[in-house]
């Protein structure tokens, strides 16, 4: 595939995973993406997983014809970028490895490659020239390992972006980009947030023609809309008016309360409501809507004098990716001694800017005319949070 007639897509599709960093659902695979750079120096922009090292070398020296790279820009240590490095080095023993100091330190954590004599150190703004073409470094520390940096083709105007951008599934699935590109960066990229926003500051400054990220569809259209995607995600903006109601059940009344509360949403005139089952719902995608939506509902039984189990997991997933800025209700139930309305408020009393409603709805066994009473005042609470 061509990016240009000098840069050329090497990348490999791997449709037989089934967990990606083995907890995400990717029903459509996911892309390793590497790009070659042809000119008067080659460079080679990345690596792929090893599970795909075989077919990622048949496409790279398909591209190269007879020649060699001169260069292999490392951007990100993960195993699903550098997971063929040994194999790539060991090919080509005369090619220097590009990366920052960080990436040299943390190298010899995942291969035994002597460094001595091909190594180049780069650095914030450092160039390097390739004939016609020039590549330009910045480091973007925590987006999201310590180690990553992005690089800029000066020439064709092209951002080489690491994981930033990535998405899940094939690139022929881009007309619907922002569904799994929301659910790969609030799952992998989340909780860097500031780091994003110190990048985006960054890529600010350049003439951006094309964003070639590691994971997913390069982008050459409509770049704005991206960019504004991930400032809105990183600043932990909601994207969306709407209610995420997520709800653990052990025998069904909990599940119940949640159904109606979401009719009483919407009878009062919301427009998108997501209802969601944490025992049998991808964590992912309900992490993914948390984000979104402005406002969320909690609802969970109590459960060995505490939480549900699959709700405290989703409420420290959310924690763990720094969920902020968000209106919150509560509900639980409990047959003698109900706490998980008071289990939850702690939890998110440790969050950033979460405002939860003050009254929960505090559900005995099964939904009675108090606690329906209860559901409807909360319902309308949710509705004026907007």
């Amino acid at each position: 595939m061509e990016i240009s007639e000098t840069i050329r897509y090497i990348g490999v599709e791997d449709r037989d995973i089934d967990l990606f960093e083995s907890q995400y659902v990717v029903p459509e695979g996911i892309t390793y993406n590497s790009y070659l750079i042809l000119d008067e120096k080659t460079a080679l922009m990345d690596t792929v997983d090893s599970r795909k090292t075989k077919n990622w070398m048949e496409n790279l020296k398909a591209e190269l014809k007879d020649r060699k790279p001169d260069y292999l820009v490392i951007s990100h240590l993960e195993p699903d970028h550098a997971g063929s490095i040994a194999a790539v080095a060991a090919e080509y023993p005369e090619m220097a490895l590009v990366g920052n100091a960080k990436t040299f330190a943390m190298l010899p954590q995942f291969f035994d490659i002597s460094l001595e004599g091909r190594t180049l150190v780069v650095a914030e703004g450092q160039e390097l020239s390739l004939g016609s073409h020039t590549l330009q470094f910045f480091m973007a520390p925590m987006v999201h390992w310590p180690e990553v940096m992005v690089t800029y083709e000066q020439t064709e105007k092209v951002l080489f972006s690491a994981d930033g951008f990535g998405r899940f599934g094939m690139p022929e699935d881009d007309g619907n980009w922002a569904c799994e590109a929301r659910r790969y960066y609030f799952n992998i990229v989340g909780k860097y947030g500031v780091q994003v926003q110190a990048l985006l500051k960054k890529a600010a400054a350049l003439d951006i023609r094309k964003i070639c990220p590691l994971h997913g569809p390069v982008l050459d259209e409509n770049l704005p809309y991206y960019i504004e995607k991930y400032d809105t995600w990183s600043s932990y903006r909601p994207e969306d008016k709407g209610v995420l109601i997520a709800y653990a059940s052990v025998y069904g009344n909990t599940a119940k309360a949640a159904e109606e509360l979401a009719e009483l949403l919407r009878e009062n005139g919301e427009e998108k409501v997501v209802v969601s089952d944490l025992a049998r719902e991808d964590m992912a995608e309900v992490i993914e809507d948390a984000f979104r939506y402005d406002r969320m509902v909690l609802a969970s039984p109590t459960y060995d004098g505490g939480l549900f189990p699959c709700m405290e997991s989703f409420l420290m997933h959310l924690k763990s990716k720094g969920y902020q800025k968000r209106t919150v209700g509560l509900m639980e139930n409990g047959s003698w001694a109900p706490m998980a309305a008071k289990q939850m408020r702690q939890i998110l009393e440790g969050m950033k800017e979460i405002t939860v409603i003050e009254q929960a709805v505090s559900i005995r066994s099964s939904l009675n005319d108090k606690s329906r009473e209860e559901l409807k005042a909360l319902a309308e609470q949710i509705g004026e949070a907007y």
